[in-house]
C-alpha cells in the first residue's frame, strides 16, 4: 500500500494497543504485574524507537474514531497492530483490521479474513486437513445440546473453548478419559466462556511456535 522503502528511510509508525496497557513512564517504575502486562508494549515501543523511526503510541478502548484521529493527526506509514480485542469482546480484532485496510492504511500483523479463520478452531483444522496437514480428530459441542461422541473420537480427550485463545479455560481438568468426564468439561467450557466447547484426541508432547512474516513472499522465522 505504501512505495518502497530503503532499511533506513525513516518512518512514522502509530502503535495500536490496549488502553489500559499503554507503555508510559519506566517499565522498571511499575510493580511486577504490572510489568508482566504491559513488556510487549513497552519493547515494541522501544524496539521501533531504537531503529530511528517516530513512534507515537495510541491507547485504543472501544471507539474507533482514537484510530481515525491517530491517523489524520500523525499520518503514519504503518501501524503497528497489538490489538487482541476491542470494546472488551476477543473476536471483535478482525474489524479493527478491516477498519484500517477501510482506511487504505498498512498494517503489520495478519489480515481480516485470516483473523476470521483461526479465531475457530473447527474450521482451521478442516482446512489443515483439506491441504493435507495431519490434526487431532475432534467434535464441536454447540450450548442447547447433547454430547455425544462419535465412535471415531478416542479417548483420551483435550476440551477447549472453539473460539477464545490465550489457553482461556484450560488446566488440568481439560484432559479427560470417559464420556462423564467429557460431559463435565464440555459444560464448564460452555458455562464459563460463553462458546461453543471443542474436544479434540490429545497430542502428547512441546508446542512449537513459527512465526511467519511477508506478504506475497512469506519468511518463516525460527521454531520456539
Amino acid at each position: 500500500m505504501t512505495k518502497k522503502r530503503s532499511r533506513k528511510e525513516k518512518m512514522r509508525v502509530i502503535m495500536l494497543a490496549e488502553e489500559s496497557l499503554l507503555p508510559e513512564g519506566k517499565l522498571e517504575d511499575l510493580s511486577e504485574k504490572q510489568r508482566e502486562l504491559r513488556k510487549t508494549e513497552f519493547d515494541v515501543r522501544d524496539a521501533i524507537g531504537a531503529l530511528g523511526h517516530d513512534v507515537f503510541s495510541i491507547g485504543v478502548s472501544d471507539d474507533l474514531s482514537t484510530i481515525r484521529g491517530a491517523i489524520d493527526a500523525h499520518k503514519p506509514d504503518i501501524a503497528f497492530n497489538l490489538l487482541e480485542e476491542f470494546a472488551g469482546v476477543a473476536h471483535f480484532d478482525q474489524h479493527v483490521v478491516s477498519y484500517l485496510e477501510l482506511r487504505k492504511q498498512p498494517y503489520t500483523g495478519c489480515n481480516p479474513r485470516g483473523l476470521m479463520i483461526a479465531r475457530d478452531k473447527a474450521l482451521t483444522k478442516k482446512i489443515l486437513a483439506y491441504h493435507g496437514l495431519k490434526v487431532p480428530e475432534f467434535a464441536t459441542f454447540p450450548r442447547g445440546r447433547a454430547v455425544k461422541r462419535t465412535a471415531s473420537l478416542g479417548y483420551p480427550l483435550f476440551v477447549k473453548s472453539l473460539t477464545e485463545e490465550g489457553s482461556v479455560g484450560i488446566s488440568g481438568a481439560s484432559i479427560v478419559h470417559d464420556d462423564d468426564k467429557l460431559k463435565e468439561r464440555v459444560a464448564f467450557i460452555q458455562r464459563t466462556t460463553g462458546s461453543t466447547a471443542l474436544a479434540e484426541e490429545f497430542i502428547e508432547g512441546r508446542e512449537i511456535y513459527v512465526g511467519v512474516m511477508g506478504n506475497q513472499r512469506v519468511r518463516t522465522l525460527p521454531p520456539w
